[in-house]
């Protein structure tokens, strides 16, 4: 149950609470009331009958009878002791207040009818369910939209720290200043800390721009005078840690311009199996290029589906037997991306598969031509990852190998600008499995929904 309902549920069953409390004080009180006057009256009748009695010894006109059939036997039993008393009872000819004292061996009796009485009473009760069944019927309404107020308030606070959480932020929930109000002080809070965390990580990310903008010029002068050294194995050594120095800086560097925003895809649609190809070539590593199923995550197939499917190296050269296909050409399958930040995505994701995992490492393309898998034969991807998402200068577990842990980040980065998904698990037959899902090309105006344009005028000279 939501708070809003629960707060409506809270505020109903304190109205009924309430209104059933004041019928049940109003009810004795009202009881209690004409009870004690009919008790006054009927004692008042009773002492007058009493003193006519000893009189005239009769007690004709007095309102009194001798011995009334009527009497309750708690009240007859106080009088055969000597006493005078009263007594409620509902007898046959209704609810009545009996006085009865003793005279002469019998019992003097007087019977106040409250018949009407009791009517009354029975009317203010029904008056009073009613009073608050009308008071939960104003009220809850209003308790409705109190609570509704407050949910939306509360549920526009947790959407912003979701989107806060999500890389959002700008996002801000902007509270109207209300003194004394909880939930404007939590929002109040959540805006502070957003403020606080966006200034945070904009330092982090500026510093992290300016180090490795800082690095590049001494680094360029490094990368010159390791060329200039005397071949052998220093020098080799040299030249690989400059070249590793080099690219964590580059890396450091378009890690910096995806954190602030400052990267744009330039989409068009382009053929998948060219800029793959490209991708793999690139990388300098060995990875099957293949067309599969659109539930495929790059496990083996059975032998007879080998000759339906399209495998490539990354030189070009076919597995198939007819070593030709449309596939691979310009002319083949489009998706609609920026081909050189796919080339990225999935050059940083083969090389990821050759660096921690084990070959043979596959690329597939799926049925719906817009998801690619890269997978590896490896120990998989570690929970953490998985749970997290890729981090920067992590690789996980000794077992993935060695490196910076950047080219996860940087592939998630791209992804994100082109509007694609990138999503890490492992193959049931072990494996890590990366799975890009490009978006959908745009639908393009009809010509026919193209507007019209005038026709041309005349030309006056």
């Amino acid at each position: 149950m939501t708070l809003r309902w629960r707060i409506v549920a809270l505020v109903a069953a304190a109205t009924c609470a309430a209104a059933a409390a004041v019928g049940v004080l109003v009810h004795h009180a009202s009881r209690d009331r004409e009870l004690s006057q009919a008790r006054d009256g009927a004692r008042t009748t009773l002492e007058r009958a009493a003193l006519g009695y000893a009189r005239t010894g009769g007690v004709q006109g007095s309102g009194a009878v001798l011995d009334a059939p009527g009497l309750p036997g708690g009240l007859r039993r106080l009088v055969a002791k000597g006493h005078q008393g009263t007594e409620f009872a509902t007898g046959p000819d209704g609810p009545a207040m009996w006085a009865a004292r003793p005279a002469d061996g019998q019992v003097l009796s007087v019977r106040v009818d409250m018949s009407t009485a009791m009517r009354n009473i029975s009317a203010l009760d029904t008056n009073i369910i009613l009073a608050g069944l009308m008071t939960t019927a104003v009220v809850l309404p209003l308790g409705v939209l109190t609570a509704e107020r407050m949910s939306r308030r509360l549920r526009l606070a947790a959407a912003t720290a979701r989107r806060i959480a999500a890389g959002d932020l700008d996002a801000r929930i902007s509270p109207a200043a209300r003194p004394h109000d909880e939930i404007a002080e939590i929002s109040g809070a959540v805006d502070s800390m957003a403020a606080a965390l966006q200034e945070r990580l904009l330092d982090e990310q500026r510093f992290t721009a300016d180090v490795a903008h800082e690095l590049r010029t001494p680094l360029m002068g490094l990368v010159t005078a390791a060329e200039l050294l005397p071949p052998g194995e220093a020098a080799g050594y040299v030249r690989d840690r400059v070249r590793v120095l080099s690219t964590l800086v580059e890396e450091l560097l378009e890690i910096s311009r995806l954190d602030a925003g400052a990267e744009e895809a330039d989409l068009s649609p382009c053929p998948l199996g060219p800029v793959l190809d490209e991708a793999i070539a690139g990388t300098g590593l060995s990875a099957r290029l293949r067309t599969g199923t659109a539930e495929d995550t790059g496990q083996p197939d059975s032998a007879d589906d080998t000759g339906q499917r399209d495998a490539t190296d990354r030189t070009g050269q076919r597995d198939s037997a007819d070593g030709t296909g449309p596939w691979h050409s310009a002319d083949g399958p489009k998706v609609w991306t920026d081909p050189r930040r796919l080339t990225r995505i999935v050059a940083n994701l083969v090389v990821n598969a050759h660096r921690h995992g084990r070959e043979p490492v596959e690329v597939t393309v799926a049925a719906d031509g817009r998801t690619v898998t890269v997978r590896d034969h490896g120990t998989g991807y570690p929970d953490d990852l998985l749970e997290k998402g890729p981090q920067r200068f992590r690789t996980g577990v000794r077992e993935r190998g060695r490196g910076h842990g950047l080219g996860l980040t940087i592939a998630v980065g791209q992804a994100q600008v082109i509007g694609a998904t990138l999503e890490f698990g492992n193959a049931p037959d072990g494996g890590a499995v990366a799975t890009l899902r490009l978006p959908e090309e745009p639908e393009r105006p009809e010509l026919s929904d193209l507007p019209e344009l005038p026709e041309p005028g005349p030309i006056h000279g």
